[in-house]
């Protein structure tokens, strides 16, 4: 656990999805922002479940000792390839397990993304956005992008139809300069390209201002572009993170309520 932060009501940006209640942001990872991929975890108090589509693939993780953990917990795993293994984790996520050394950088090594037209869409991650091609592969139908070659990856799969987000409205976030926010806004209305949320300030209780661009992609997958800057400061880890998620769950009691009252959270 990096941080964790409570919000009393839905973020201006939708980092929450389409919610207006009371919302956690936690982060989890495998060292600071700064320079490994992260997971933002986004809970909505009240809400019990979400709908999943085709959208979102999966992170691929190189780590043995991620192997051997859920080996130890009894935790369920399939090989899907020699020496990789598929985990679902709550909510029906899926994760990869590469069983080898983990790297001593980042161990996550990729994600991936559905996509309903591969050309397109390697041409806008890699035309508009600049990231590097590193593998294509047509009879797969799966393209291997990024922007730097020691950093996580973006995997763009086919899917055969129409990308399906569900309910569950994720996005990916990449940090950059702050006076390229206005540029890369600027590009996207000369390519005539969806911008869900213009330049924005985003405000978190004690910490500092970040301003972000969000951007769509011809399937709708979400991209945040942050100012590096502010960022830095907001993402630091903090050493309470740990403790402060814990008494959140501790005092999170809707799980009490909705019984008592004889009611389920609701679906999303």
């Amino acid at each position: 656990v990096l941080r964790h932060e409570e919000f009393e009501e839905g973020c201006k940006a939708t980092c929450n999805g389409p919610y207006d209640g009371k919302w956690s942001k936690t982060m989890v990872g495998y060292g600071p922002e700064d320079n490994h991929f992260v997971a933002e975890l986004t809970y909505n108090y009240g809400i019990g479940e979400y709908r999943l589509g085709n959208d979102f693939l999966g992170i691929t993780l190189v780590s043995s000792q991620a192997v051997s953990n859920a080996r130890k917990m009894g935790w369920p795993l399939k090989e899907v390839t020699s020496g990789v293994f598929e985990a679902e984790a709550p909510g029906g996520y899926k994760f990869y397990l590469e069983d080898k050394e983990q790297p001593k950088q980042d161990p996550v090594w990729k994600v991936t993304l559905g996509v309903s037209n591969l050309q397109k869409s390697v041409s806008y991650w890699s035309g508009l956005l600049g990231m590097k091609i590193y593998e294509k592969d047509e009879e797969k139908q799966r393209a291997l992008l990024g922007y730097a070659d020691n950093q996580c990856k973006l995997e763009l799969k086919a899917v055969g139809g129409a990308v399906d987000h569900g309910t569950a409205f994720g996005r990916i976030a990449f940090s950059c300069a702050k006076e390229e926010l206005p540029s890369i806004e600027a590009l996207m209305k000369k390519e005539d390209q969806k911008i869900l949320t213009p330049l924005v300030s985003l405000d978190t209780p004690g910490k500092a201002t970040v301003q972000v661009v969000i951007l769509a992609d011809p399937d709708g997958h979400e991209i945040c572009f942050v100012g590096d800057e502010a960022f830095r400061e907001l993402s630091r880890v903090d050493p309470d993170g740990d403790k402060l998620l814990d008494d959140a769950m501790a005092a999170d009691s809707s799980d009490k309520w909705f019984a008592e009252h004889n009611m389920k959270k609701v679906s999303a």
